[in-house]
């Protein structure tokens, strides 16, 4: 367990299975993992800062079993290490220093060298050199407080990405360099009428279905199946408060689980959110869920890790599809 922190973000290895690591972006820093999530060591010791850096997000590259780097979101900028968290540079985003809420990573990474900074109050920052320049691409992007951000698997291609922000939802089709609200469809529920937009998630075959999920902060799950244009709510009767986060199954939607986590409980839905199933860890009253990972999809009994207020990081492995 760790000491009483939040947690604000896991990331996890494409190798999990063999290699066991993660990483913890907490208040008090970023914390790694070997053996999937069950102890916890410091990693930000390397960093060649005086204290520890509180850490707001943390994401591994698609390569990392090759090319082990990973990016933290710090006070002000991003730290990013290519060798596992061995060493570390830190490059500042911009004066004043903002602050990072979320990262995203291009699937394509090697290839394109492409990162994704989201921030309060400062909208998207960009590099395109693997996380060693970076700057500001907001055009059209009119609420700047971005709250969740992701890319399209298909980004080589269609250089698409959506952020989540306090009064709706934004996207880019030119790789972030110009944004549009994507409430420009027929009449219909539309992301303004569920902002603000906690956690996004997209179709691992978005080029082919079009499927985006949203989750707000007070008017529970949505899912769009036209790239946006329109939204249709989902679990209207059971899923209500904060939704801080959302996993997709890795053969959605041939396979339609979905899993949501909320202030105090995860929801899991097997049939694309047609009915839902509830597990509630057993938690004290003053602390609730944060963040979650998936890291061999999800099927019964393959591990949850699940983040707290508390700083602690929950290994879950459960029946949770019937």
């Amino acid at each position: 367990m760790l000491i009483t922190e939040i947690v604000h973000a896991l990331a996890i290895s494409p190798d999990f299975a063999r290699d066991g690591i993660c990483f913890a972006a907490r208040t008090s820093g970023l914390y790694r993992s070997d053996d999937g999530g069950h102890t916890w060591q410091p990693a930000h010791s390397p960093a060649g800062t005086e204290k520890p850096l509180p850490a707001s997000a943390v994401i591994l590259s698609p390569h990392f079993t090759v090319d082990r780097t990973v990016f933290a979101g710090v006070p002000g900028g991003v730290m990013y290490s290519e060798d596992a968290g061995q060493t570390w540079h830190t490059v500042a985003l911009s004066s004043p220093p903002p602050f990072v809420s979320v990262l995203a990573i291009s699937p394509h990474y090697a290839e394109d060298g492409c990162v994704f900074a989201g921030t309060v109050e400062d909208g998207v920052f960009r590099s395109g050199d693997r996380g060693a320049h970076w700057a500001a691409w907001n055009f059209g992007l009119l609420d700047l407080n971005v709250l969740s951000l992701v890319v399209s698997p298909d980004y080589a291609r269609d250089q698409t990405l959506f952020v989540g922000t306090d009064s709706g939802i934004f996207r880019s089709t030119t790789g972030g360099r110009a944004w549009r609200e994507v409430d420009a469809g027929p009449e219909g529920t539309r992301s303004t009428d569920f902002a603000p937009v906690l956690s996004l998630a997209i179709s691992p075959h978005y080029a082919r279905d079009g499927t985006l999920f949203a989750g707000s902060e007070s008017a529970g799950l949505y899912r769009s199946s036209d790239r946006g244009r329109t939204w249709q709510r989902l679990g209207e009767n059971v899923l209500s408060g904060p939704i801080n986060g959302i996993v997709l199954d890795p053969q959605y939607p041939a396979r339609p689980r979905i899993l949501v986590l909320l202030h105090a409980a995860v929801m899991v839905s097997a049939d694309d959110g047609a009915t839902w199933d509830e597990w509630r860890p057993d938690l004290p009253d003053d602390q609730a869920l944060t963040c979650v990972a998936a890291p061999l999809g999800l099927a019964n009994g393959a591990p949850l890790l699940v983040g707290t207020t508390s700083g602690e990081v929950l290994v879950v492995r459960k029946e949770f599809f019937r």
